[in-house]
């Protein structure tokens, strides 16, 4: 009864999805503060106040044909420029409004950009562990996925293999960084490497092989790291944002794409982006809260908040006997499983009401993401459950 592409879709079932479906059961079980749900990246500080008070704002004042009704498929022109501005003023790009497509999250980012790029058996690659939705978007399009094995000492991409897996074929490059799910943030010598890479690949074959930076962590950093704003680095750039966690929005589903000038065939780019932004069937993104990120386009994130939970979870594991590299930027960490088979390290948890997910749902087998975007007393409350399951496995 469902087409035949769906079908491997439903019988693989997201595993963050199925764990967080799964801590609903429990809570209701055991009550909330006894359930220690790490599976999904949903924040867990509020939005800032500029955000209610935007939405008030605009509810009160502003025309109301005109804040719910249809704009140019791209999104509101006066929004686009207001972004536009304040990356310029960040990053010391020179975007204007016409670079930016406002869409519906950065998930439908992705989908806009590659329905924009991808030809059918062309080549897409991700630096594993990465998303595995990224795996699903390249093949809405009748692309092909081609994965990098990971790094497991840095996680920092293997651009060994990656040399030598760029073909004629490859259309586009996906990089996460600040990185979901291991935290760690692409350095500056890395970017650099990657774009060398490119560049002498696109020469070698005689193609275009775009650069998409999938951003919706950039501005959850810590300890002073810095993130590069990759359009420096490589002209066949494109960024994609989303605003789910450096303003606490998932819900809201609101981002953007940025196309610069300096892309190949970019004002074409951006013609067929904001089509295929009608096309996927989105339209537009959301009227009411893309006035809204104008109106909060400087607001900051409380990265305090991630860093208390980060140190005090990741401490916390460590002094049990777990092994995890230190995350440098989102609110993930990615812990060695005890057990060869993570999945049944997951298992294991699910008997102290801990929750993780496996490394095999982000191509990484042999880990588990905690997502420590909670509250601070779930995360300390979770230690002393932590610590039979570390004894359970006979660690420290």
């Amino acid at each position: 009864m469902i087409a035949e592409k769906m079908k491997p879709y439903v019988k693989n079932n997201s595993a963050i999805r199925m764990m967080f479906e799964e801590g609903k059961r429990l809570r209701a079980i055991y009550g909330p503060e006894n359930v220690f749900d790490f599976s999904l990246g949903n924040p867990s500080v509020p939005a800032p106040d500029c955000v209610r008070q935007a939405i008030i704002d605009l509810v009160n004042e502003e025309e109301p044909t005109i804040l719910h009704g249809y704009m140019s498929n791209a999104g509101f022109e006066d929004v686009r420029q207001t972004i536009a501005e304040s990356l310029n003023r960040r990053f010391g790009t020179s975007f204007a409004a016409k670079n930016l497509i406002m869409t519906v999250g950065a998930a439908s980012g992705l989908n806009v950009a590659f329905k924009t790029i991808l030809n059918p058996g062309e080549e897409v690659i991700v630096f594993a562990p990465y998303f595995l939705e990224y795996g699903a978007y390249v093949r809405n399009y009748d692309g092909k996925l081609v994965e990098i094995s990971p790094d497991t000492a840095t996680f920092q991409p293997n651009l060994k293999e990656f040399e030598e897996k760029v073909t004629p074929k490859t259309r586009a490059v996906i990089v996460n960084t600040p990185h979901n799910p291991t935290g760690v943030v692409y350095s500056e010598e890395t970017i650099k490497k990657l774009a060398e890479i490119l560049e002498a690949k696109q020469k070698e074959f005689g193609t275009v092989i775009y650069l998409i930076s999938d951003e919706p962590y950039r501005e959850l950093a810590y300890d002073g790291v810095q993130v590069p704003y990759l359009t420096k680095y490589y002209a066949n750039t494109i960024v994609g944002y989303s605003y789910s966690k450096s303003l606490s929005l998932p819900g809201e589903r609101i981002g953007y794409l940025v196309i610069p000038d300096e892309a190949d065939g970019s004002e074409e780019l951006i013609a067929a982006a904001a089509i295929a932004n009608r096309t996927i069937g989105c339209v537009n993104a959301p009227s009411l809260i893309q006035k809204v990120i104008a109106k909060c386009v400087d607001a900051e994130v409380d990265v305090a908040a991630y860093d208390k939970n980060r140190l005090a979870l990741y401490n916390g594991l460590k002094d049990l006997g777990f092994e995890c590299i230190k995350p440098q930027g989102a609110f993930y960490l990615f812990v060695k499983s005890p057990v060869a088979d993570e999945k049944a390290f997951c298992e294991a948890g699910k008997k102290y009401n801990i929750l993780m997910v496996p490394g095999s749902s982000f191509a990484c087998p042999g880990y588990v993401r905690l997502a420590y975007c909670v509250s601070y007393e779930t995360i300390m409350n979770s230690l002393p459950q932590f610590a039979k399951l570390a004894e359970e496995f006979g660690l420290k």
